[in-house]
């Protein structure tokens, strides 16, 4: 299908894909010590010899104490998993795939008992106590400085080990997007106040990372309006609120912003068809990631609360003529890759009736 505009090579500066077919960061919770290994290397090298033009990682924790939220999610600071990750970009570059790691703090979400300090509490942008217990750390200047700088470290690790950009996590209630909501930063200095300040944190780390890795090394920055704990939340009602919050970011280094939604057909905001990819693009003029239940006829959600149900392969066709239309740039695929290796190659050659349908039982393996 040569004129399927997934299959239409994608050019940043130095950034060139084979496809507009990203397949989106999905926490697998595979590698026992945080260290990539053989099988991870080639559940990535899989997809990118079947068309993945840009292969975004699962979650990567930063070096920072308190990083990490769940056992078994890979590092991206430590000799060993770095190791691993080299390993991982040498098998992507070998099929023609390009790849990113997604850098992530947890924040606030951490708790007591996770490793690999179960002393250390989550951090967040503000303290959270319950009967005499902080089970949030409220960061101090000191703090910041030491997360942005962890930040920073690992997109200059990421580079030097030959990764093709990197992916900030500041999406779905996370350490960044925690800055972002006054229901959950209730500071009263230069990081709180109105959503301007409460975007402070993330516009000094995207500085730091792009000081980091110099001009021509592509920065791309996940956000969300929806939220893990409510999927009905808006940080932002209007389109001129949107330009307010992004506009920084952008200025900030972002090259590509990868816009989280549930449903990518779903409009952002009323009287236009425009999705959140499309209007961040429109305002931004910056190249955009839409993702969402893409090619399949369920959303994520039903799969996680009931282990009966079973997404089945959707019609791409409004998908290809949004793209076609350039309302975005680049599609992400998540569930649909996560189950199907092969599911770029399926589309490419028409057969998505070959597509492998998508159930919770896909999570308990790396394939």
């Amino acid at each position: 299908m040569p004129s399927n505009p997934l299959f239409q090579p994608f050019t940043l500066g130095a950034l060139e894909l084979p496809s507009r077919v990203v397949m989106a960061p999905m926490t697998r919770t595979f590698c026992p010590g945080g260290v990539p290994h053989a099988g991870v290397v080639e559940y990535y090298r899989r997809r990118a010899a079947a068309g993945v033009g840009l292969i975004i990682t699962e979650g990567t924790t930063v070096g920072h104490r308190a990083a990490n939220g769940y056992p078994n999610v890979p590092r991206f600071h430590g000799e060993d998993a770095l190791a691993g990750w080299k390993q991982v970009v040498d098998a992507v570059h070998a099929e023609g795939g390009r790849i990113v790691p997604q850098l992530w703090h947890v924040g606030m979400v951490r708790r007591l008992g996770t490793e690999p300090d179960a002393s250390v509490p989550g951090y967040g942008p503000s303290e959270k106590v319950k009967d005499g217990q902080v089970l949030v750390h409220g960061m101090s200047h000191d703090d910041i400085r030491e997360v942005i700088a962890a930040f920073a470290q690992a997109a200059r690790d990421a580079k030097a080990i030959g990764m093709d950009g990197v992916e900030i996590h500041g999406a779905h209630g996370y350490l960044i997007d925690q800055f972002f909501w006054d229901a959950s930063n209730r500071r009263s200095d230069e990081y709180g106040g109105d959503l301007a300040g409460r975007s402070r944190f993330a516009i000094e780390l995207i500085q730091a990372v792009r000081a980091a890795v110099g001009p021509d090394f592509p920065i791309i920055f996940r956000f969300s309006q929806w939220k893990q704990q409510d999927y009905s939340a808006r940080l932002v009602e209007t389109p001129q609120a949107l330009a307010a919050f992004l506009e920084p970011l952008s200025a900030a280094g972002v090259d590509i912003f990868h816009c989280s939604t549930r449903r990518f057909w779903e409009p952002e905001f009323e009287g236009s068809e425009l999705n959140l990819a499309g209007w961040t693009r429109k305002l931004t003029g910056k190249p955009t990631i839409t993702v969402g239940s893409v090619g399949l006829d369920g959303e994520f959600l039903q799969f996680m609360v009931a282990t009966d149900k079973v997404a089945k392969p959707a019609s791409l066709e409004g998908l290809l003529r949004r793209l076609g239309d350039e309302e975005f740039d680049l599609v992400a695929v998540g569930r649909a890759l996560l189950v199907d290796g092969e599911w770029a190659q399926k589309v490419r050659e028409g057969r998505e009736a070959d597509v492998l349908p998508f159930s919770r039982e896909a999570l308990t393996t790396l394939a």
